[in-house]
C-alpha cells in the first residue's frame, strides 16, 4: 500500500503510554511541530504533555480515531495485545485505511507478526521499534531504535525517527526489530553483572570508585553501562532509567525464542535469576542497575551504607 508524507504540522501524531520514557518521546515529536492526542493508564503521567497542548483521550481507540500515526510504548506483551488488538477498546479498532501503528514496546517478536498480519487485513500498516538508550536517551533524543517491517512506512516516518532517535536501522520485516530488541537485551544483561561486580571488588579492595571510572571507562572495559549507571551505582541513585520488572520481562522474552530455536543460552539464564533476585529483594521498580544491591547482599554487606 501506499504511504502518506509524514509532515510536521500536517499530520496527526497519537501517542499511548507516557511513562519514563514516552513521555520524553511524545514531547520531542510535540517540540518538532506534531500535533499529539495522547492517552496513558494513568493520567497524572500525561498531564505535562497536556500542558504542552497534546490532546487527551480515554481510550487507544479514541486516540487511534483521532491520528494518523499511532506510537505506542507500554510495560508488557499482554499491555501491548490489550491496547492495539482490543476489539472494542484498541488502536486497530479506531483505524482507518492508510493509518501507520508504530509499537516501540520491547515485547514479543511473534506478537510484532500478529499485529502486522492483523493491520494488513484493514489496510493499515504496523511496525515494530523498540528502542535502546534508556531515560538519558529518551530525554536527549539520542535512542537507539530498531525497526521491523514495511519499508515505505519506515522512510516515511523518518521526521519522526529524527526527533527521538540517533541510530535508527530497519532490521528488515515484521518481528526483526523485536528481535534486534532480544540481542541488545542479552548484550545488557551479563554485562550489567560485570559492571556491578567490579564496582563491588573495587569498594571492597578500597578504590575510590569515581577515580577508577577514569581509568576503566575510556579502555576496553569501557560500555554504556558503565559510563551512564556506573556514577549512579556509585551514587546510590537506583532511580529507574529502566525497571527492573521490564528488564526480567525482556529476558524470559529472550529465552523463549532461545528455546524456540534451540539455543542454550546460560549466561543469560543466570542474569535472569540474578534479576529475580533483586526483583525479591524489594527492588521491581528501581532501574537496572539496583543488581549491585542485590550481589553486595551476596557478599554480606549493604551497597548504600557500604557497611
Amino acid at each position: 500500500m501506499s504511504v502518506n508524507a509524514i509532515e510536521p504540522g500536517k499530520t496527526r501524531i497519537g501517542w499511548i503510554g507516557t511513562g519514563v520514557m514516552g513521555a520524553s518521546m511524545c514531547g520531542h515529536l510535540i517540540d518538532a511541530g506534531f500535533s499529539a492526542t495522547v492517552c496513558n493508564r494513568t493520567r497524572s503521567k500525561a498531564e505535562a504533555l497536556i500542558k504542552r497542548g497534546a490532546t487527551w483521550a480515554d481510550s487507544p481507540r479514541a486516540v487511534a480515531e483521532t491520528s494518523d500515526v499511532i506510537f505506542t510504548i507500554v510495560g508488557f506483551p499482554h499491555d501491548v495485545r490489550s491496547v492495539i488488538l482490543d476489539e472494542d477498546t484498541g488502536v486497530l479498532a479506531g483505524c482507518e485505511s492508510g493509518n501507520i501503528i508504530v509499537d516501540m514496546t520491547t515485547s514479543q517478536p511473534s506478537l510484532a507478526v500478529e499485529i502486522a498480519e492483523a493491520a494488513a487485513k484493514r489496510d493499515v500498516l504496523a511496525l515494530d521499534a523498540p528502542v535502546s538508550g534508556g531515560d538519558k536517551g529518551a530525554k536527549e533524543g539520542t535512542l537507539s531504535i530498531m525497526i521491523g517491517g514495511d519499508a515505505g512506512a519506515v522512510a516515511a516516518l523518518q521526521p519522526c525517527w529524527d526527533a527521538m532517535g540517533k541510530t535508527v536501522v530497519q532490521q528488515g520485516d515484521a518481528g526483526s526489530g523485536q528481535h534486534t530488541k532480544m540481542v541488545n537485551q542479552i548484550l545488557i544483561s551479563t554485562g550489567m553483572i560485570g559492571v556491578c561486580e567490579a564496582l563491588i571488588y573495587g569498594h571492597r579492595a578500597g578504590l575510590d570508585l569515581p577515580t577508577v571510572l577514569k581509568s576503566v571507562g575510556s579502555g576496553a572495559a569501557g560500555s554504556w553501562s558503565l559510563s551512564n549507571l556506573g556514577p549512579r551505582i556509585i551514587d546510590n541513585n537506583f532511580d529507574p532509567g529502566f525497571f527492573v520488572e521490564h528488564f526480567i520481562k525482556d529476558m524470559g522474552i529472550a529465552l523463549a525464542e532461545s528455546r524456540r530455536m534451540g539455543l542454550s543460552m546460560p549466561g543469560l539464564a543466570l542474569a535472569q535469576q540474578l534479576y529475580q533476585a533483586v526483583a525479591a529483594q524489594g527492588h521491581a521498580k528501581d532501574g537496572t542497575h539496583a543488581l549491585a544491591l542485590a550481589l553486595s547482599s551476596l557478599n554480606g554487606f549493604d551497597w548504600k551504607t557500604r557497611n
